[in-house]
């Protein structure tokens, strides 16, 4: 370990490092222009050392901030330092640098002080739209990726004299929204300015020497409490297995397989046994694989650990190139970003059940739950309202799954009903919960949430994205499974169709769209409850 700082400055600086990447979340919630950023939050931040080392993150998103900390290191392979200057902004999607999925649009900043790189400041936004086939980029029935939407390598769309616009009119004239689209490009900006003016402050108020041994000192620090945590596990190999509901294609439950395998103060997580790619958009890649993992080991084992790349270097992530988790780049990928991501975390959550039973929860909604409007309001203004749908939590060892959560990888919240009805022509006519959807055991499964939607105008789209439809949330410890998700559009006519987990249908005036999302699953057996 570092010893080139004392403790107490130590924690200032490392405080300060991640009051600066929360802040800049606080920038881009009040500077957007969409409600997906401005009131659900799917967005993250974070900031890393000059060679691309995560050494701070918002309290945002998981899979976000795992897929960040590797992010910068992708993207300097093929942007070179000496190509950067003061005042830049790169943006880029491609989930083959660093990435996830396209909507998922990463601004990166390098912090210049005394003539060199110090730092990177990261926003990644999800943004509404980014173009293809539907409104909201969501193409159920994608068959490679270039249907899914705009693919931007990275694009420096921001110099010390302002917006490029060459740069940023092509982009906006490939995404609906543009106005909107716009306004969210400048909130990403403006929070890596906000990251850039804290870092100088502190460097000015330290001194840069001192910063960076403080950084070094945080990298090694988190490895050793790493490793530390990893040594009160029990040595072994533990596999476990999940699967995802199909392959957006029609096709059978796609596994997801891991063998995990302990080893002192080391853990090794190999993918190579998960299916092979999918037909349709829920691959994903191996960042996101290592996210998750990252996630797992985080919450299980290190969770007052500061997130770093530091506190990775003990974890080793294998996929299989041409499996689900690691694809060629021409695969679609949208939905494997919050889905099959998930299914990655259950599935090593399984396996090392038999060496932590009591720290472990039952199945939950390990999904995005969800549905995509995308349309005109009566006024001719393009519309994409981008719902996420909890459900019930699973069961503990000591207590019942609480009813209409987020579990895992995702942090974004509901938009309230009243901004739906003032900004989408659609009306939420119910929403309460799904009662007895949570599985039975000695401690029951939270339950999940019912809610209604009405249309106001025709010719709305619907895209569905969400798991758990088919293969239901697990009980744990002989419990019982949660009730699996459900969507059924009841037509203006009465006439009611089951909507499949990935579909692009097309709504009208007066149809209602209900949601009855998963119930969580049971802890213990049943018949053990006093």
């Amino acid at each position: 370990m570092t010893a080139a700082v004392d403790p107490v400055t130590l924690e200032v600086i490392r405080n300060a490092l991640t009051a600066i990447a929360e802040e800049m979340s606080l920038v881009v919630m009040r500077a957007a222009r969409s409600p997906l950023l401005r009131e659900a939050g799917d967005l993250s931040s974070a900031l890393t050392d000059a060679d691309g080392n995560l050494i701070a993150q918002g309290r945002d998103i998981p899979m976000h901030l795992g897929v960040m900390s590797l992010t910068v290191k992708e993207f300097l392979k093929r942007v070179r330092k000496d190509r950067l200057a003061p005042g830049d902004v790169w943006f880029l999607n491609l989930p083959e640098v660093g990435g996830n999925h396209l909507p998922d649009v990463k601004a990166i900043r390098p912090v210049f002080a005394d003539g060199a790189i110090r730092a990177f400041a990261v926003s990644l936004a999800h943004w509404a739209d980014i173009g293809g086939a539907v409104p909201g980029s969501y193409v159920a029935n994608a068959t490679d990726a270039w249907q899914e939407g705009l693919r931007i390598a990275p694009t420096r769309l921001f110099t010390a004299d302002g917006p490029d616009r060459e740069k940023l009119d092509l982009i906006l004239a490939n995404v609906r929204g543009a106005d909107e689209r716009e306004g969210d490009i400048l909130a990403q900006m403006a929070a890596t300015r906000a990251a850039e003016d804290r870092l100088l402050r502190v460097y000015d108020e330290h001194g840069i020497g001192v910063v960076e041994a403080a950084v070094a000192a945080i990298h090694d620090r988190a490895e050793a409490q790493m490793r530390e945590a990893l040594r009160a596990l029990p040595d072994g190999v533990y596999e476990g297995e999940d699967f995802l509901d199909d392959d957006a294609a029609g096709g059978p439950p796609l596994p997801i397989r891991v063998t995990v395998t302990l080893d002192s103060d080391r853990a090794v997580f190999d993918f190579t046994g998960s299916g092979d790619a999918a037909r349709g958009p829920l691959n994903t890649t191996p960042f996101i694989a290592a996210a998750s993992v990252f996630y797992v080991v985080k919450a299980l084992v290190g969770p007052d650990i500061q997130p770093s790349g530091g506190c990775y270097r003990p974890l080793e992530v294998i996929t299989r190139p041409g499996s689900v988790l690691n694809p060629s780049p021409d695969k679609p990928v949208v939905g494997g970003n919050h889905e099959t991501s998930q299914r990655v975390a259950d599935a090593v959550f399984r396996a090392l059940e038999p060496a932590l039973p009591e720290a472990l929860s039952a199945g939950g909604p390990t999904t995005s739950g969800l549905l995509l409007f995308g349309g005109r309001r009566e006024d001719g203004a393009w519309t994409t309202l981008y719902e996420t749908h909890g459900g019930g939590e699973g069961a503990r060892i000591d207590r019942d799954g609480a009813p209409v959560i987020r579990v895992h990888m995702s942090n974004v919240m509901n938009t309230p009903a009243e901004v739906i009805e003032a900004e989408y022509p659609i009306q939420v006519e119910r929403q309460a919960l799904r009662r007895g959807s949570g599985g039975a055991g000695r401690h029951r499964g939270g339950d999940g949430v019912h809610r209604e939607y009405r249309m106001r105008v025709d010719d709305v789209s619907l895209t569905s994205m969400f798991e758990r439809r088919v293969v239901p949330p697990y009980g744990l410890q002989g419990g019982e499974n949660g009730a699996p998700f459900r969507v059924t559009i009841v037509r203006s006519g009465g006439a009611e169709e089951d909507l499949s987990g990935k579909a692009n249908v097309r709504l009208d005036r007066g149809d209602r769209v209900i949601v009855e999302s998963c119930g969580g699953g049971g802890y213990g057996r049943p018949e053990t409850d006093d």
